[in-house]
């Protein structure tokens, strides 16, 4: 059985828990099945990228990473 949640894609949410409490920011997924959300600038991590076509150089690249969505909460506009 599904579960549903009530923070949807393009939802204003403000994060409650973790790094970027108190922060605020647009949902761009929702990982229903992990319960977990990537929000618009919160929770990055940096990732290491090898060198190809479309980034002759390489280097490192700052990723959006899941938050429990336990962690955000839904403002109201």
């Amino acid at each position: 059985m599904a579960v549903k949640y009530k923070i949807k894609k393009g939802d204003n949410v403000k994060i409650i828990a973790g790094d970027d409490k108190g922060k605020t920011g647009v949902v761009k997924s929702v990982i229903a099945k992990k319960g977990q959300v990537i929000v618009e600038g919160m929770k990055l991590a940096k990732k290491a990228i090898k060198p190809s076509d479309k980034n002759p150089s390489g280097g490192f690249m700052a990723v959006e990473m899941p938050i429990d969505i336990s962690n955000v909460a839904k403002v109201e506009e």
